[in-house]
């Protein structure tokens, strides 16, 4: 159970975010790599009830397992494209700003798989990933057990 019941006592705020991520997930890039991306970064930031929810969310849209897997190891493996290995890179590189700006050739890859308004959506998909991460690890947000 969470520390603080944070989308009923900041209910506007929950709900405006709530929003900003049905956005992106419905914006120019498709769902499959949103997922890929919200999953990615939610293992990074060691949000358990994100990892949880997003790789549900992949599987249930046909995500295969074998990808899911091998997400925390995706530079090591075949499994995903130029496109999803640019988005990728590009999401951790966001995420872990504390040590150092995304490097501008990391830029430059990213915006040679994606058009201007793609990156930009993906962009906005990472940061609002982030900000639900921070509320689950700050609040301790916790998976539901499913059977």
């Amino acid at each position: 159970m969470a520390r603080e019941n944070y989308r009923a006592l900041a209910k506007e705020c929950y709900s405006t975010l709530g929003e900003l991520n049905k956005l992106v997930h419905h914006a120019s890039i498709e769902a499959s790599l949103v997922h890929l991306v919200f999953l990615r970064v939610s293992q990074l930031n060691g949000c358990a009830y994100c990892v949880d929810a997003h790789t549900y969310e992949a599987l249930a849209e046909g995500e295969t397992p074998q990808r899911l897997y091998n997400l925390t190891v995706w530079r090591e493996t075949p499994f995903f494209s130029v496109r999803e290995r640019a988005a990728l890179a590009w999401a951790e590189a966001m995420t872990r700003l504390p040590i150092g700006h995304p490097p501008e050739e990391l830029h430059e890859e990213t915006r040679r798989q994606f058009s201007e308004k793609e990156f930009v959506d993906l962009t906005f998909a990472v940061a609002t990933i982030n900000a639900l991460n921070r509320l689950g690890v700050g609040f301790q947000g916790q998976p539901v057990k499913r059977n």
